[in-house]
This record gives structure tokens, C-alpha cells and sequence, in this order.
């Protein structure tokens, strides 16, 4: 890779960077608007929390896990931006976006369906056929193996220039 090919890629890196920043932040604030600031703004002036607060923020759990997912992927384009070498970054950072992958997906088939039982007094199922959770669960569990792949490869490759 030449010089000004490292540069673009850390130019880009930087970028994405930033774009997750913005992601985080905008999603994050607002879900928390939706299903916590109104509600309770919603309680003060009623008296009362409004009807299915709870099932909403339940809802919207595995949403904290995908944008944990994206935050660890800004931190590791941010870290290749700043220079820092691309095999242990990329290997924590498949470990932290596949477990982030896989409890958001665990919790939206799972958690989320049962709770909700819970909370409504037993209607429902036990299980919550959602194909994209079940996907990205799958997915994160896929990466979380591949990032420790990754690490055990940089360990023997470290162990054979030690040889060298």
C-alpha cells in the first residue's frame, strides 16, 4: 500500500469514524426522548406513566446493543486513523461488534418476548420469530469466533518472528 493509498485510508477511517459518532448520538438520543423523556414528562403532568411505556422500552432494548456494535466499530476506524496496527484492532474489534451483535439479537428473540409476558400478565409467545434478530445474532456470533481466530493468529505469528 503506498503512502498516499495509507493516507486515504486513514482519511476514511477518520470519516466513518465521525459518521458513527453522529449515528450513535442521534439514534441514541432519540430513543431515549421517545421512550423515556416523554414518558416522563407524560407521568409529571398525568400522574400516571403513560399506557405500554414499559413494552416500549422493553421494544427498544436490543437497540442499545446495535449501537454499542457501531460505537466499537467508530472506536476501531478511529484507532486506524490514528495510525494504530490493523490486526489487533480489528480482532477486538470483531470480538466487542459480534457480542453486541449476538446479546441484541439474543434479546430481541428471547428477553424481550418473555418480559413482555411478564408485563402483560402471559399473552404471547416464548419465542419472538425475528428473522433479522436471529440473523444478526447469528452474525455477531460468527464474528466474536472470528476475532479470537484473529487473536490466536497474531499470537503464533508473533511466536514464529521470535523464531526468526
Amino acid at each position: 500500500m503506498s503512502q498516499s493509498d495509507l493516507a486515504r485510508f486513514r482519511i476514511l477511517c477518520g470519516q466513518f469514524r465521525r459518521l458513527a459518532i453522529f449515528m450513535v448520538i442521534s439514534v441514541g438520543a432519540l430513543l431515549a426522548l421517545v421512550h423515556l423523556v416523554f414518558p416522563a414528562m407524560m407521568t409529571v403532568r398525568e400522574g400516571a406513566p403513560p399506557a405500554g411505556w414499559l413494552g416500549g422500552v422493553l421494544f427498544a432494548s436490543p437497540a442499545v446493543f446495535y449501537l454499542f456494535g457501531v460505537w466499537s466499530i467508530g472506536r476501531a476506524m478511529g484507532e486506524l486513523a490514528r495510525g494504530r496496527l490493523i490486526q489487533p484492532t480489528l480482532s477486538g474489534a470483531l470480538r466487542r461488534v459480534g457480542l453486541a451483535l449476538g446479546i441484541g439479537g439474543v434479546t430481541s428473540v428471547f428477553v424481550v418476548t418473555n418480559l413482555t409476558r411478564l408485563i402483560e400478565g402471559g399473552r404471547g409467545g416464548f419465542l419472538h420469530f425475528d428473522v433479522a434478530g436471529m440473523t444478526l445474532g447469528m452474525i455477531g456470533g460468527a464474528l466474536f469466533l472470528l476475532g479470537r481466530v484473529m487473536d490466536q493468529a497474531g499470537r503464533v505469528q508473533a511466536e514464529l518472528d521470535e523464531m526468526i
